[in-house]
C-alpha cells in the first residue's frame, strides 16, 4: 500500500458515522460553525451543490417552470391557516423575537418550508383559468430546529430548492408531481450515479399537508436508506383554508389544484454514502467540482510543465473542468490530497513518461492507472468520463439488488435488517406498519407497485393489501 501523505480517515467497516463525519472535513466540504446544527459550506463542498443546482435549474426551466423568491419570515396568523401542516411543522419552528422599540404583538416565524407563502402569493394573482398554471421554484435555505444534526443530512438550517405548483385541474396537478419525480430519478441517473427507488409514501409516512408524497429512495453504503427528495400532490388541502380560487371556462369558481417537490443538500451526504471508500470521497465525474486532476512530477522541469499547461488548455477547451496544481507540495501528498477529494480523473506528467511521449492517468473510482500517449489525453478522457460514470452507477445499483431481501416469515425481520438494506414485505395496513417500525426501528420507504408478495400479512395474518419496502434509514 501506497505511503499515506494526508491523515487517514476512520475506516467505513469500522465506524460508518465517524468515517462519514472524518470525510466531510478532511474533503474541506464543510465546517462547523460556533452555533451548534449550523455548517459551514466550504466551497469544494459549496461547488457539488452549485452543480447539483445547475443541473436541476436547466431540467426545471426547460419545463417551464421559473425561479422566484420568498421572503425568509412567515406571519403565525398565516401559518395556523391549514391544521395538518401546522401541527407536522410545530416542533421544528423557530419563532423571531423583534427589537425592544417594537409594539407589533404579530409573532414571525423562521420558513421551515414555504406553501404558506407560495399560498397567500397565489391567492393574490389568481382569478381565471387563464392564469393557470403557475410553476414557480425558489432556491433557499430553510430552519427547522432539529435536535440530532449531522453535516448534510440533517441540519438546523439547509439549503434547498422547493417548486410550489398551482393548476386548474386535478389530472394536471397528479401529471406534475410524477413529472418531477421524474426529473429527479433522471438527476441520479445521469448526474450523481445514484440509483434511486421510486414511489408513493404510505399514509404514516406522508408529508403533512399532501394528499399523497412521492419518494426517491437511495441506499448507502452501511445500508440505511436515505430519503433523498419527494414531490407532493396537495389536491386542495391549500387552495380552500387559502381561497385560491379561479372562475373556470365554464365561467364556474372552482378551487385550484396544487403540488409542491424539492430536494436538499443531504444529497452530497448521500453522494459521500454511496460512492466513498476508505480514502475519501468517490465523486461521480459529471458532478466533480474538478473532473481532472493535472500533477506534474518534478515540475521543475521546464518540459514536464509545458506538457502539463498543454493538456490543461487542451482539456479546458473541451469544457472539462481541470485543475493543474504546480505548488511545491510533493507529489504524494498531492495523490493523496485529490484522492480525498474524490477527483475522478488524475493526470501524472512525468519526465521518465514524457521521454516516451506518455502520461499516466489514475481513475479513482478503481484505482486502475493507464499509460497513454500524450496526443490522446484529451480523447481518452473524454472518453473515460462516461465511461467511468456508468461503471459507478452499475456498481451502486448492484449494490442495491445485492441488500434487498424478501422473507418468508416475520421472525426473520430482525436478522435480515441488521444486516442492513432493504426488506420487501407484503402488509395489511397501518397498525402493521407501526408494529414493524416499534419492533425493528425500520420503517416504510416507498409502497412497490408490484404483486402481492403474499396474500397474508407476514405480521399479523390479516389480508395483504400492499407491498412495502422497509429500511432503517438516516
Amino acid at each position: 500500500m501506497s505511503k499515506k501523505f494526508v491523515k487517514d480517515i476512520t475506516l467505513r467497516d469500522e465506524d460508518f458515522a465517524l468515517w462519514y463525519t472524518d470525510v466531510c472535513l478532511k474533503a474541506e466540504l464543510m465546517d462547523y460553525s460556533a452555533v451548534a446544527g449550523f455548517i459551514i459550506y466550504r466551497p469544494y463542498g459549496f461547488a457539488i451543490w452549485e452543480n447539483i443546482k445547475s443541473y436541476l435549474d436547466k431540467e426545471f426551466k426547460k419545463t417551464g417552470h421559473e425561479n422566484v423568491y420568498m421572503p425568509l419570515v412567515i406571519a403565525e396568523n398565516l401559518f395556523q391557516k391549514e391544521k395538518d401542516h401546522v401541527e407536522g411543522f410545530a416542533p421544528e419552528s423557530v419563532y423571531l423575537t423583534t427589537d425592544a422599540t417594537s409594539k407589533s404583538d404579530e409573532k414571525l416565524i423562521v420558513r421551515p418550508t414555504s406553501e404558506v407563502l407560495f399560498c397567500e402569493h397565489y391567492r393574490k394573482i389568481v382569478s381565471s383559468y387563464r392564469d393557470l398554471p403557475k410553476k414557480y421554484n425558489q432556491w433557499c435555505n430553510v430552519v427547522r430546529w432539529e435536535k440530532t444534526t449531522r453535516p448534510f443530512l440533517r441540519g438546523k438550517e439547509f439549503l434547498w430548492q422547493e417548486g410550489h405548483t398551482v393548476h386548474a385541474t386535478e389530472e394536471e396537478a397528479r401529471k406534475e408531481a410524477l413529472d418531477m419525480l421524474g426529473v429527479y430519478n433522471d438527476m441520479g441517473k445521469n448526474l450523481l450515479a445514484i440509483p434511486f427507488i421510486t414511489g408513493r409514501k404510505t399514509e404514516l409516512e406522508k408529508f403533512a399537508g399532501a394528499d399523497e408524497t412521492y419518494t426517491i429512495e437511495a441506499l448507502m453504503h452501511d445500508g440505511k436508506a436515505l430519503q433523498s427528495g419527494t414531490t407532493h400532490y396537495f389536491g386542495q388541502n391549500f387552495s380552500v383554508p387559502f381561497e385560491i380560487t379561479f372562475q373556470d371556462r365554464d365561467n364556474q369558481l372552482k378551487h385550484a389544484y396544487q403540488t409542491s417537490w424539492g430536494v436538499t443538500t443531504r444529497l452530497i451526504g448521500a453522494v459521500i454514502m454511496v460512492h466513498g471508500d476508505d480514502d475519501g470521497l468517490v465523486l461521480p465525474p459529471y458532478l466533480a467540482p474538478i473532473q481532472t486532476v493535472i500533477v506534474p512530477i518534478q515540475s521543475q522541469r521546464e518540459e514536464v510543465i509545458a506538457a502539463s499547461n498543454k493538456i490543461k488548455e487542451l482539456l479546458e477547451k473541451e469544457n472539462i473542468r481541470v485543475r493543474l496544481d504546480d505548488s511545491d507540495k510533493t507529489p504524494g501528498w498531492k495523490f493523496s490530497e485529490y484522492e480525498m477529494k474524490g477527483v475522478p480523473i488524475r493526470v501524472e506528467v512525468g519526465p521518465r513518461d514524457l521521454k516516451e511521449n506518455k502520461v499516466t492517468l489514475a481513475l479513482r473510482y478503481n484505482r486502475e492507472k493507464i499509460q497513454c500517449n500524450l496526443d490522446d489525453v484529451v480523447p481518452t478522457i473524454k472518453k473515460l468520463i462516461p465511461e467511468i460514470h456508468e461503471k459507478m452507477y452499475k456498481r451502486a445499483l448492484e449494490h442495491v439488488k445485492k441488500h434487498t431481501h424478501t422473507i418468508n416469515d416475520y421472525s426473520e425481520f430482525g436478522k435480515v435488517i441488521a444486516k442492513g438494506g432493504y426488506i420487501k414485505m407484503s402488509i395489511a395496513g397501518e397498525e402493521e406498519e407501526l408494529k414493524v417500525k416499534e419492533d425493528h426501528q425500520a420503517t416504510a420507504r416507498v409502497i412497490l407497485n408490484e404483486p402481492l408478495l403474499t396474500e397474508k400479512c407476514l405480521v399479523s395474518g390479516k389480508k395483504a393489501t400492499k407491498t412495502i419496502l422497509f429500511a432503517r434509514a438516516y
